[in-house]
């Protein structure tokens, strides 16, 4: 099945089985006992948006504990960057319609959590189709040595995503049901 085809299919039942889950106290106790945290770490997430694993949830727990928290801000050219966030800063809404912090501090996350659309059992995902997190991962990686966690549900997950050469595998992804390594 071709990325728009399955994008689209797999967009429309994230929608409709959305409300039935509830999957944060059990995801966010299943990532701090899989992951090795130390407080040094810069925490990476997004803001969700059309029915996204709510990754916020998550950012305020690390907040709570002093980790440092970053957010994505788009930049021309298909790019972005994450700068730091802390939980009452303001936002701002991007071209895109998707909230990103005002302050522009840039950081490097050590841990950088990733929305999905559709993943498979390699850990190859798609999003919505701008690459904007496969040219991120790409130029952080030669920047240095971080972890990638996907983020979905499991009802999001396909036999087999067709890969193109510039789309990068997550280390980890995590579900409200199980983790694929």
């Amino acid at each position: 099945m071709s990325k728009i085809k399955l994008r689209k299919k797999i967009l429309k039942i994230r929608k409709k089985k959305y409300f039935e889950i509830n999957p944060t106290v059990n995801l966010i106790k299943n990532i701090c006992n899989k992951i090795n945290f130390s407080k040094k770490n810069i925490v990476g997430g997004y803001f969700p948006i059309n029915y996204e694993f709510d990754c916020l949830q998550i950012l305020k727990y690390f907040y709570s504990k002093g980790y440092i928290i970053s957010l994505p801000i788009i930049k021309k050219n298909s790019q972005m960057d994450f700068y730091k966030w802390e939980i009452d800063d303001p936002l701002t809404v991007s071209s895109l319609g998707i909230p990103q912090p005002i302050k522009f501090k840039k950081v490097y996350p050590d841990i950088l959590f990733v929305p999905i659309v559709a993943f498979d059992k390699h850990r190859n995902r798609i999003g919505y189709g701008g690459g904007f997190y496969d040219r991120y991962i790409k130029k952080i990686t030669k920047i240095k040595k971080f972890l990638t966690i996907g983020l979905a549900f499991s009802h999001q997950k396909v036999n087999k995503i067709q890969t193109e050469n510039f789309d990068m595998k997550l280390d980890l992804i995590f579900t409200e049901k199980f983790i694929q390594k």
